[in-house]
Protein backbone atom coordinates (compact mmCIF):
# COMPACT_ATOMS: atom_id res chain seq x y z
CA UNK A 1 0.00 0.00 0.00
CA UNK A 2 1.17 3.37 -0.46
CA UNK A 3 1.23 5.53 2.87
CA UNK A 4 -0.83 8.42 3.02
CA UNK A 5 1.27 11.22 3.62
CA UNK A 6 -0.94 13.96 5.50
CA UNK A 7 -1.37 10.95 7.93
CA UNK A 8 3.11 10.55 8.04
CA UNK A 9 3.13 13.96 8.96
CA UNK A 10 0.72 14.21 11.40
CA UNK A 11 2.07 15.91 14.66
CA UNK A 12 2.83 13.04 17.45
CA UNK A 13 0.22 14.99 19.92
CA UNK A 14 -2.46 15.18 17.24
CA UNK A 15 -2.01 11.45 16.19
CA UNK A 16 -2.53 10.35 19.75
CA UNK A 17 -5.60 13.24 20.39
CA UNK A 18 -7.04 11.01 17.73
CA UNK A 19 -6.49 7.71 18.94
CA UNK A 20 -7.71 8.88 22.22
CA UNK A 21 -10.86 10.46 21.03
CA UNK A 22 -11.59 6.80 18.70
CA UNK A 23 -10.67 8.71 15.79
CA UNK A 24 -7.89 7.38 14.25
CA UNK A 25 -6.62 3.19 14.81
CA UNK A 26 -3.39 2.37 15.85
CA UNK A 27 -3.32 -0.71 13.42
CA UNK A 28 -3.85 1.81 10.84
CA UNK A 29 -1.34 4.17 11.77
CA UNK A 30 1.12 1.56 12.24
CA UNK A 31 0.61 0.36 8.72
CA UNK A 32 0.65 3.61 7.48
CA UNK A 33 3.94 4.21 9.32
CA UNK A 34 5.26 1.04 8.13
CA UNK A 35 4.38 1.66 4.33
CA UNK A 36 6.05 5.08 4.94
CA UNK A 37 9.21 3.30 5.83
CA UNK A 38 9.22 0.47 2.94
CA UNK A 39 9.21 3.59 0.37
CA UNK A 40 11.92 5.71 1.84
CA UNK A 41 14.46 3.28 3.45
CA UNK A 42 15.43 1.56 0.26
CA UNK A 43 16.48 4.84 -0.77
CA UNK A 44 18.01 6.75 2.73
CA UNK A 45 18.90 3.97 4.75
CA UNK A 46 17.30 5.67 7.47
CA UNK A 47 15.97 2.00 9.48
CA UNK A 48 18.61 -0.90 10.30
CA UNK A 49 16.11 -2.74 11.56
CA UNK A 50 12.03 -2.56 11.54
CA UNK A 51 9.78 -4.57 13.37
CA UNK A 52 6.44 -5.30 11.94
CA UNK A 53 4.53 -8.26 13.05
CA UNK A 54 5.47 -6.67 16.35
CA UNK A 55 4.38 -3.42 15.77
CA UNK A 56 1.21 -4.35 14.66
CA UNK A 57 0.59 -6.95 17.29
CA UNK A 58 1.27 -3.81 19.95
CA UNK A 59 -0.84 -1.78 17.24
CA UNK A 60 -3.78 -3.98 18.03
CA UNK A 61 -3.57 -4.36 21.56
CA UNK A 62 -3.42 -0.52 21.99
CA UNK A 63 -6.33 -0.52 20.17
CA UNK A 64 -8.47 -2.58 22.30
CA UNK A 65 -7.18 -0.94 25.17
CA UNK A 66 -8.32 2.44 23.64
CA UNK A 67 -11.77 1.18 22.83
CA UNK A 68 -11.81 0.60 26.64
CA UNK A 69 -11.36 3.44 28.01
CA UNK A 70 -7.31 2.07 29.13
CA UNK A 71 -4.76 4.56 28.12
CA UNK A 72 -0.96 3.69 29.06
CA UNK A 73 -0.14 7.52 28.40
CA UNK A 74 0.49 10.33 26.11
CA UNK A 75 1.87 8.58 23.95
CA UNK A 76 -1.00 5.96 23.32
CA UNK A 77 -0.73 4.31 19.92
CA UNK A 78 1.69 6.05 18.49
CA UNK A 79 5.24 4.89 16.72
CA UNK A 80 8.32 6.04 17.89
CA UNK A 81 12.20 4.83 16.80
CA UNK A 82 15.46 4.28 18.84
CA UNK A 83 18.97 4.84 17.98
CA UNK A 84 20.86 1.95 17.15
CA UNK A 85 23.02 2.42 19.82
CA UNK A 86 20.52 2.49 22.81
CA UNK A 87 19.78 -0.79 24.29
CA UNK A 88 16.42 -2.61 23.78
CA UNK A 89 16.01 -5.58 25.01
CA UNK A 90 15.95 -8.63 23.10
CA UNK A 91 16.51 -6.84 20.12
CA UNK A 92 20.13 -6.41 18.24
CA UNK A 93 22.01 -3.00 18.87
CA UNK A 94 24.66 -2.91 16.94
CA UNK A 95 25.91 0.62 16.97
CA UNK A 96 27.07 0.35 13.52
CA UNK A 97 29.88 -2.02 14.20
CA UNK A 98 30.71 -5.51 13.03
CA UNK A 99 31.76 -5.62 16.73
CA UNK A 100 28.52 -5.54 18.09
CA UNK A 101 26.89 -7.11 15.06
CA UNK A 102 25.00 -10.09 17.01
CA UNK A 103 24.51 -7.97 20.36
CA UNK A 104 20.69 -8.33 21.93
CA UNK A 105 21.06 -6.61 25.30
CA UNK A 106 18.87 -8.28 27.81
CA UNK A 107 17.16 -4.56 29.37
CA UNK A 108 15.66 -1.76 27.87
CA UNK A 109 17.30 1.85 28.42
CA UNK A 110 15.21 4.10 30.75
CA UNK A 111 14.24 6.45 28.27
CA UNK A 112 13.00 3.17 25.74
CA UNK A 113 11.09 1.96 29.39
CA UNK A 114 9.90 5.71 29.16
CA UNK A 115 8.43 5.65 25.71
CA UNK A 116 6.48 2.23 26.06
CA UNK A 117 5.36 3.54 29.40
CA UNK A 118 3.66 6.23 27.86
CA UNK A 119 1.84 4.12 25.40
CA UNK A 120 4.12 4.77 22.40
CA UNK A 121 4.87 1.51 20.09
CA UNK A 122 8.78 0.93 18.87
CA UNK A 123 8.82 0.72 15.19
CA UNK A 124 12.09 0.16 14.53
CA UNK A 125 15.94 1.49 15.29
CA UNK A 126 17.83 3.83 13.43
CA UNK A 127 21.14 4.15 11.52
CA UNK A 128 23.99 5.25 12.90
CA UNK A 129 27.92 5.34 12.13
CA UNK A 130 30.01 2.75 14.20
CA UNK A 131 30.31 4.11 17.85
CA UNK A 132 28.38 7.36 16.67
CA UNK A 133 31.35 8.33 16.06
CA UNK A 134 31.07 11.19 13.36
CA UNK A 135 28.40 14.05 12.06
CA UNK A 136 27.91 11.62 8.93
CA UNK A 137 25.93 8.47 9.25
CA UNK A 138 28.16 6.16 7.00
CA UNK A 139 29.21 2.76 8.95
CA UNK A 140 31.10 -0.44 7.94
CA UNK A 141 27.90 -2.77 8.90
CA UNK A 142 25.13 -0.60 7.72
CA UNK A 143 26.56 1.48 4.97
CA UNK A 144 26.04 5.13 4.14
CA UNK A 145 22.76 6.85 5.01
CA UNK A 146 21.23 9.52 2.93
CA UNK A 147 19.75 13.16 3.23
CA UNK A 148 16.45 13.27 2.69
CA UNK A 149 16.67 16.89 0.95
CA UNK A 150 19.40 15.37 -1.74
CA UNK A 151 20.44 11.84 -1.63
CA UNK A 152 23.92 12.92 -2.92
CA UNK A 153 24.56 14.79 0.59
CA UNK A 154 24.62 13.48 4.32
CA UNK A 155 21.63 13.50 6.65
CA UNK A 156 23.95 14.55 9.28
CA UNK A 157 25.45 12.30 12.46
CA UNK A 158 25.33 10.29 14.55
CA UNK A 159 21.97 10.51 15.04
CA UNK A 160 21.50 10.21 10.91
CA UNK A 161 18.77 8.01 10.76
CA UNK A 162 16.43 9.17 13.40
CA UNK A 163 16.67 12.57 11.47
CA UNK A 164 15.93 10.49 7.96
CA UNK A 165 12.56 8.81 10.08
CA UNK A 166 11.14 12.01 11.29
CA UNK A 167 12.01 14.05 8.24
CA UNK A 168 10.78 11.63 5.56
CA UNK A 169 7.02 10.90 8.02
CA UNK A 170 8.04 7.44 8.80
CA UNK A 171 7.53 8.63 12.58
CA UNK A 172 6.78 11.80 14.67
CA UNK A 173 8.63 11.20 16.91
CA UNK A 174 13.26 9.33 16.94
CA UNK A 175 15.22 9.29 19.71
CA UNK A 176 19.35 10.66 19.39
CA UNK A 177 22.12 11.29 21.25
CA UNK A 178 23.87 13.77 21.61
CA UNK A 179 27.68 13.96 22.46
CA UNK A 180 28.92 16.53 20.14
CA UNK A 181 25.83 17.75 18.62
CA UNK A 182 24.48 14.35 17.47
CA UNK A 183 20.80 15.57 17.68
CA UNK A 184 21.43 18.82 16.29
CA UNK A 185 23.49 18.38 13.71
CA UNK A 186 20.65 15.65 11.46
CA UNK A 187 17.89 17.84 13.25
CA UNK A 188 20.16 21.22 10.50
CA UNK A 189 20.86 18.62 7.74
CA UNK A 190 17.28 17.30 7.61
CA UNK A 191 15.01 20.09 8.42
CA UNK A 192 13.58 18.97 11.63
CA UNK A 193 13.75 20.19 15.52
CA UNK A 194 16.66 18.28 17.89
CA UNK A 195 17.06 19.15 21.12
CA UNK A 196 19.97 18.42 23.64
CA UNK A 197 18.65 19.45 27.01
CA UNK A 198 20.47 19.93 30.06
CA UNK A 199 23.09 17.68 30.84
CA UNK A 200 21.16 15.28 33.08
CA UNK A 201 17.54 15.87 32.31
CA UNK A 202 17.04 12.84 30.14
CA UNK A 203 18.49 9.86 32.40
CA UNK A 204 21.61 8.24 30.38
CA UNK A 205 22.56 4.93 31.97
CA UNK A 206 23.94 3.18 28.61
CA UNK A 207 27.99 4.04 29.08
CA UNK A 208 29.74 1.78 31.40
CA UNK A 209 30.49 5.19 33.24
CA UNK A 210 27.89 6.72 35.19
CA UNK A 211 30.30 10.07 35.25
CA UNK A 212 30.34 10.76 31.81
CA UNK A 213 29.28 14.68 31.40
CA UNK A 214 28.79 14.88 27.82
CA UNK A 215 26.50 12.39 26.63
CA UNK A 216 22.70 13.69 26.72
CA UNK A 217 19.74 12.13 25.32
CA UNK A 218 16.98 14.36 22.80
CA UNK A 219 14.23 14.22 20.67
CA UNK A 220 13.91 14.86 16.74
CA UNK A 221 11.16 16.09 16.27
CA UNK A 222 9.00 18.13 13.72
CA UNK A 223 7.13 20.47 15.80
CA UNK A 224 7.88 22.00 18.89
CA UNK A 225 4.70 20.72 20.80
CA UNK A 226 5.77 17.20 19.78
CA UNK A 227 9.35 18.13 21.24
CA UNK A 228 7.63 19.16 24.55
CA UNK A 229 6.11 15.67 24.71
CA UNK A 230 9.00 13.13 24.18
CA UNK A 231 10.77 15.45 27.03
CA UNK A 232 7.73 15.28 29.58
CA UNK A 233 7.63 12.01 28.64
CA UNK A 234 11.39 10.68 29.03
CA UNK A 235 12.60 13.43 31.67
CA UNK A 236 13.74 12.00 35.11
CA UNK A 237 14.93 11.78 37.42
CA UNK A 238 15.73 8.41 37.80
CA UNK A 239 18.06 6.98 40.60
CA UNK A 240 20.06 4.43 37.80
CA UNK A 241 21.45 7.58 36.29
CA UNK A 242 23.80 9.29 39.09
CA UNK A 243 23.86 12.69 37.42
CA UNK A 244 19.96 12.69 36.43
CA UNK A 245 18.36 15.98 37.35
CA UNK A 246 15.72 17.11 40.03
CA UNK A 247 13.08 18.15 40.24
CA UNK A 248 10.90 17.68 37.15
CA UNK A 249 10.02 20.51 34.88
CA UNK A 250 6.16 21.16 33.09
CA UNK A 251 7.17 20.90 29.83
CA UNK A 252 3.61 20.34 29.20
CA UNK A 253 2.25 24.01 29.79
CA UNK A 254 1.80 26.42 27.25
CA UNK A 255 4.51 28.52 26.40
CA UNK A 256 4.19 32.07 26.31
CA UNK A 257 4.82 32.96 22.83
CA UNK A 258 5.05 37.09 22.97
CA UNK A 259 8.88 37.38 24.43
CA UNK A 260 9.12 40.67 25.58
CA UNK A 261 11.17 41.21 28.51
CA UNK A 262 13.84 37.96 26.92
CA UNK A 263 17.30 39.39 25.75
CA UNK A 264 18.60 37.42 23.23
CA UNK A 265 22.47 37.25 22.37
CA UNK A 266 23.13 37.00 18.89
CA UNK A 267 26.18 35.67 17.63
CA UNK A 268 27.81 35.68 14.30
CA UNK A 269 31.33 37.19 14.80
CA UNK A 270 31.84 33.60 16.46
CA UNK A 271 36.04 33.43 16.72
CA UNK A 272 37.44 32.79 13.16
CA UNK A 273 34.19 30.79 12.19
CA UNK A 274 33.20 31.66 8.35
CA UNK A 275 29.76 31.22 7.76
CA UNK A 276 27.57 29.72 4.48
CA UNK A 277 26.25 33.31 3.37
CA UNK A 278 22.41 31.71 2.95
CA UNK A 279 23.50 30.18 6.86
CA UNK A 280 23.96 34.16 8.20
CA UNK A 281 21.06 35.64 6.06
CA UNK A 282 18.64 32.84 7.45
CA UNK A 283 19.85 33.08 11.20
CA UNK A 284 19.56 36.81 10.94
CA UNK A 285 16.25 37.03 9.73
CA UNK A 286 14.93 34.51 12.42
CA UNK A 287 16.54 36.51 15.01
CA UNK A 288 14.25 39.70 13.57
CA UNK A 289 11.27 37.80 13.63
CA UNK A 290 12.23 36.91 17.36
CA UNK A 291 12.57 40.85 17.84
CA UNK A 292 9.26 41.08 16.24
CA UNK A 293 7.38 38.71 18.61
CA UNK A 294 8.68 41.12 21.39
CA UNK A 295 12.61 39.98 22.27
CA UNK A 296 15.16 42.63 22.75
CA UNK A 297 18.13 41.25 20.00
CA UNK A 298 22.09 41.98 21.49
CA UNK A 299 24.36 41.38 18.80
CA UNK A 300 27.70 39.64 20.63
CA UNK A 301 30.94 38.52 19.99
CA UNK A 302 33.23 35.28 21.10
CA UNK A 303 37.06 35.33 20.69
CA UNK A 304 39.64 33.13 20.34
CA UNK A 305 38.72 30.69 22.96
CA UNK A 306 35.79 29.50 20.71
CA UNK A 307 37.85 28.54 17.67
CA UNK A 308 39.09 26.11 15.98
CA UNK A 309 41.07 25.57 19.16
CA UNK A 310 38.15 24.57 21.66
CA UNK A 311 36.98 21.51 18.23
CA UNK A 312 40.17 20.27 18.25
CA UNK A 313 40.44 19.68 22.12
CA UNK A 314 36.75 18.38 21.75
CA UNK A 315 38.10 16.06 19.25
CA UNK A 316 40.90 15.00 21.88
CA UNK A 317 38.37 14.68 24.12
CA UNK A 318 36.38 12.50 21.87
CA UNK A 319 39.14 10.10 21.21
CA UNK A 320 39.71 9.52 25.13
CA UNK A 321 35.84 8.76 25.01
CA UNK A 322 36.14 6.21 22.25
CA UNK A 323 39.36 4.29 23.69
CA UNK A 324 37.94 4.15 26.77
CA UNK A 325 34.73 2.94 26.07
CA UNK A 326 36.07 0.65 22.54
CA UNK A 327 39.50 -0.30 22.90
CA UNK A 328 38.65 -3.87 23.68
CA UNK A 329 37.33 -4.68 20.25
CA UNK A 330 40.42 -3.52 18.07
CA UNK A 331 42.50 -6.54 18.56
CA UNK A 332 39.66 -8.58 16.74
CA UNK A 333 37.77 -5.86 14.67
CA UNK A 334 40.43 -3.59 13.71
CA UNK A 335 40.60 -4.76 10.04
CA UNK A 336 36.27 -5.03 9.83
CA UNK A 337 36.20 -1.13 11.85
CA UNK A 338 35.97 2.42 9.77
CA UNK A 339 39.83 3.01 9.82
CA UNK A 340 38.77 6.90 11.39
CA UNK A 341 36.95 5.17 14.56
CA UNK A 342 40.64 3.65 14.55
CA UNK A 343 42.30 6.63 14.30
CA UNK A 344 40.36 8.10 16.88
CA UNK A 345 40.80 4.46 19.40
CA UNK A 346 44.59 4.43 18.87
CA UNK A 347 45.34 8.59 19.29
CA UNK A 348 42.69 8.55 22.58
CA UNK A 349 44.74 4.97 23.96
CA UNK A 350 47.94 7.19 23.50
CA UNK A 351 47.15 10.45 25.44
CA UNK A 352 48.34 10.82 29.23
CA UNK A 353 46.60 11.37 31.81
CA UNK A 354 47.88 14.89 32.41
CA UNK A 355 47.06 15.97 28.57
CA UNK A 356 43.56 14.85 28.87
CA UNK A 357 42.67 16.61 32.08
CA UNK A 358 44.33 19.65 30.74
CA UNK A 359 41.36 20.06 28.38
CA UNK A 360 39.15 21.09 31.18
CA UNK A 361 41.32 23.71 31.31
CA UNK A 362 40.24 24.93 27.82
CA UNK A 363 37.10 23.81 28.71
CA UNK A 364 37.16 26.51 31.44
CA UNK A 365 38.50 29.36 29.47
CA UNK A 366 35.86 28.51 27.35
CA UNK A 367 32.68 29.00 29.92
CA UNK A 368 34.45 32.02 31.38
CA UNK A 369 33.62 33.99 27.54
CA UNK A 370 30.41 32.55 27.53
CA UNK A 371 29.43 32.72 31.42
CA UNK A 372 28.80 36.90 30.94
CA UNK A 373 26.31 36.46 28.02
CA UNK A 374 24.36 34.11 29.54
CA UNK A 375 24.43 36.26 32.70
CA UNK A 376 22.82 39.21 31.44
CA UNK A 377 20.72 37.11 28.29
CA UNK A 378 18.32 34.43 28.36
CA UNK A 379 19.42 32.23 25.46
CA UNK A 380 21.97 32.71 22.86
CA UNK A 381 21.42 32.01 18.73
CA UNK A 382 23.55 31.05 16.40
CA UNK A 383 23.79 28.83 13.44
CA UNK A 384 23.84 24.88 14.21
CA UNK A 385 25.65 24.37 11.02
CA UNK A 386 28.09 26.89 9.04
CA UNK A 387 27.24 24.76 6.49
CA UNK A 388 24.40 23.48 4.57
CA UNK A 389 24.49 19.40 4.39
CA UNK A 390 28.05 18.18 2.92
CA UNK A 391 28.83 15.70 0.20
CA UNK A 392 28.43 11.75 1.69
CA UNK A 393 31.79 10.07 1.25
CA UNK A 394 33.47 13.03 3.53
CA UNK A 395 34.65 13.74 7.22
CA UNK A 396 34.50 16.18 10.17
CA UNK A 397 38.46 16.27 10.11
CA UNK A 398 38.02 17.36 6.54
CA UNK A 399 36.84 20.68 8.44
CA UNK A 400 39.11 21.10 10.66
CA UNK A 401 41.39 23.33 9.32
CA UNK A 402 41.96 27.30 8.71
CA UNK A 403 42.16 28.39 5.04
CA UNK A 404 45.26 30.44 3.57
CA UNK A 405 43.55 33.93 5.43
CA UNK A 406 43.51 32.13 8.86
CA UNK A 407 39.62 31.70 8.56
CA UNK A 408 38.01 28.49 10.13
CA UNK A 409 35.87 27.21 7.24
CA UNK A 410 33.72 25.11 9.93
CA UNK A 411 31.07 22.63 9.35
CA UNK A 412 29.55 22.41 13.15
CA UNK A 413 28.98 24.55 15.68
CA UNK A 414 27.65 22.21 17.85
CA UNK A 415 30.37 20.47 19.97
CA UNK A 416 31.45 23.52 21.62
CA UNK A 417 28.14 23.62 23.46
CA UNK A 418 28.94 19.70 24.79
CA UNK A 419 31.96 21.25 26.14
CA UNK A 420 29.91 23.75 28.80
CA UNK A 421 27.63 20.68 28.60
CA UNK A 422 25.20 22.09 31.00
CA UNK A 423 23.51 24.37 28.96
CA UNK A 424 20.55 23.22 26.73
CA UNK A 425 21.04 23.73 22.69
CA UNK A 426 17.64 23.00 20.26
CA UNK A 427 18.17 23.84 16.82
CA UNK A 428 15.18 24.63 14.57
CA UNK A 429 14.50 25.36 10.72
CA UNK A 430 15.40 28.73 9.91
CA UNK A 431 15.56 28.85 6.03
CA UNK A 432 16.82 27.08 2.95
CA UNK A 433 19.71 27.08 0.80
CA UNK A 434 19.58 27.28 -2.84
CA UNK A 435 23.37 26.53 -3.47
CA UNK A 436 24.09 24.45 -3.51
CA UNK A 437 21.26 23.80 -5.36
CA UNK A 438 19.67 20.47 -4.84
CA UNK A 439 17.83 17.66 -7.45
CA UNK A 440 14.78 18.57 -7.00
CA UNK A 441 15.54 22.17 -6.37
CA UNK A 442 13.87 21.94 -3.02
CA UNK A 443 17.14 23.66 -1.49
CA UNK A 444 18.62 22.26 1.73
CA UNK A 445 17.34 22.94 5.68
CA UNK A 446 19.25 25.48 7.36
CA UNK A 447 19.33 25.53 11.37
CA UNK A 448 19.21 28.38 13.93
CA UNK A 449 20.46 27.16 17.70
CA UNK A 450 18.94 28.30 20.76
CA UNK A 451 21.57 27.81 23.56
CA UNK A 452 20.10 27.86 26.77
CA UNK A 453 21.17 28.60 30.53
CA UNK A 454 22.10 25.63 32.73
CA UNK A 455 19.09 23.76 33.52
CA UNK A 456 16.48 26.63 31.95
CA UNK A 457 14.86 23.95 29.36
CA UNK A 458 11.77 25.41 29.34
CA UNK A 459 13.21 28.60 27.66
CA UNK A 460 14.83 27.71 24.34
CA UNK A 461 11.37 25.62 23.42
CA UNK A 462 9.55 28.91 24.26
CA UNK A 463 11.76 30.91 21.74
CA UNK A 464 11.64 28.33 19.54
CA UNK A 465 7.65 28.12 19.50
CA UNK A 466 7.37 32.02 18.79
CA UNK A 467 9.57 31.53 16.17
CA UNK A 468 7.71 28.86 14.90
CA UNK A 469 4.71 30.63 14.86
CA UNK A 470 5.54 33.43 12.77
CA UNK A 471 8.08 31.25 10.46
CA UNK A 472 6.19 27.91 10.52
CA UNK A 473 8.57 24.88 9.17
CA UNK A 474 6.40 21.77 9.59
CA UNK A 475 4.24 21.72 6.37
CA UNK A 476 8.04 21.25 4.20
CA UNK A 477 8.02 18.11 3.27
CA UNK A 478 11.51 16.41 1.58
CA UNK A 479 10.87 15.38 -2.37
CA UNK A 480 11.25 11.54 -1.83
Amino acid sequence: MSADLDLCYMPATEQAARIRTGRLSPVDLIDNALARIDEVNPKLNGFCFVYPEEARQIAKEREAEAKAGKLRGPLHGVPFAIKDLTPTKGKRTTLGSFAYEHNVPDHDAPIVEALTKAGGILIGKTTTPEFAYSSFTESPLWGISRNPWDPGRTPGGSSGGAGIAVATGCVPLAEGSDMGGSVRIPASFCGTVGYKPSFGRIPFTILPSQFDQFSHFGPLARTIADTALFMQVTQGPDERDIQSLKPALDFSQRPNLDLKGLRLALCLDFSDRVWHPEVEAAVRKSAETLRAAGAEIEEVSLGKTWGIDLDEAWAKHWAVYLATFFHHVLPQYRAKMDPRVVEYLDRGLAMSAVEFKTLEIQRTEAWKEFAPILSRCDAFLCPTMAQPAARVGRADTDFWQLDAQGKYRCLDVTSVFNFVSQCPALSVPCGWAKEPATPAGAGLPIGLQIVGRRFEDLTPLRIAAALEQRQPWAQMRPPV
